[in-house]
């Protein structure tokens, strides 16, 4: 979708810089009240509605089919465009959330504009989250999201696993464990703003920590000791970035300029490069966090990057 298609380019472009900087405000504003500096149950029910409230701030567009099931006690969801679309591949969608927060209403916002842009079929998922069920409950439920995928006669090359911050870290996690077992892996991977490096050691987590209108030093802190608490944050399998990522399928990265996890995407990036993987990164100058969510112009360039992406490694 094009956005502002209709008003002259220069009043299209001050209205967009209007609406990007109300949204950035906007940001501020949910995250200094309800992002978390533990993980006490007060602090984490803040996080886990300011979660709830950002779902509903970037609603997802019109003209899909929401169908919510239950497979092995996990609740999933169906989205379909309503009109044609192509049944060949599917995308298994990861979302975000930092392991502590998120369920299918969040979820359903970058599921819809994935499938719209794609008009591919997207599963969504709502894995275990910590600080109740830490790792590797939410990495189990993603297997079974694959397994039922797998159940329903798609081949693995078929499914496109896309995954948001901490659902970055998922697609990852669920691919190196696919690796590790000696199983087909997907065809591709969507990463938006990925946790790749739960050791924090980018040079971003410090240059942007006054330019990042959604995460801050403390929130990772919080969440990474709730996921795996007493634990080597640099193990390959909580850590992608450290992993053995050869024979990984073709990924596509966004990241935006303005947050701290930018060199989780751009290390990752170079660690595919390294071992062969057709890699492409796109960073978003101005943009933030998992900005595909929000209704913004660069999110609409973002989903049709995705589309050219997956049409030229399909």
């Amino acid at each position: 979708m094009k956005y502002h298609s209709l008003l002259p380019r220069e009043r299209a472009e001050r209205l967009n810089k209007r609406i990007t900087e109300g949204m950035m405000s906007a940001l501020k504003t949910i995250h200094s009240a309800t992002s978390p500096d533990s993980m006490d149950p007060a602090d984490l029910n803040r996080q886990r509605r300011g979660q709830e409230v950002l779902g509903r701030l970037a609603s997802p567009p019109i003209g899909f089919s929401w169908e919510p099931f239950t497979h092995h006690q996990m609740s999933m969801a169906w989205v379909r465009p309503e009109r044609g679309h192509q049944r060949r591949r599917v995308i298994l969608y990861c979302h975000g959330g930092g392991y502590t927060s998120g369920n299918l209403g969040y979820a359903r916002v970058l599921a819809a504009k994935l499938s719209a842009a794609t008009g591919c079929e997207t599963l969504a998922f709502q894995y275990r989250l910590a600080p109740e069920h830490p790792y590797p409950a939410a990495l189990e439920d993603a297997l079974t999201a694959w397994d039922y995928l797998m159940h329903l006669g798609y081949g693995a090359r078929d499914v496109i696993v896309a995954g948001d911050s901490a659902g970055g870290n998922l697609a990852l996690e669920l691919t190196l464990k696919l690796k590790e077992s000696g199983r087909f892996l997907p065809g591709r991977l969507v990463l938006f703003s990925p946790w790749t490096d739960l050791t924090a050691s980018g040079e971003s987590y410090q240059s942007a920590r006054d330019l990042d209108p959604m995460l801050t030093m403390n929130y990772i802190q919080a969440v990474r000791s709730a996921y795996a608490p007493q634990t080597d944050w640099s193990d390959p399998h909580l850590s992608p970035l450290f992993a053995d990522l050869h024979g990984f399928p073709p990924t596509l990265i966004h990241v935006g300029e303005r947050e701290i996890l930018r060199d989780d995407s751009t290390a990752l990036a170079q660690k595919l490069r390294e071992a062969e993987v057709p890699c492409v990164i796109r960073t978003w100058p101005d943009m933030w966090h998992v900005f595909q969510m929000f209704p913004l112009k660069s999110a609409g360039e973002a989903m049709e990057h995705v589309a050219d992406f997956l049409q030229r490694y399909d």
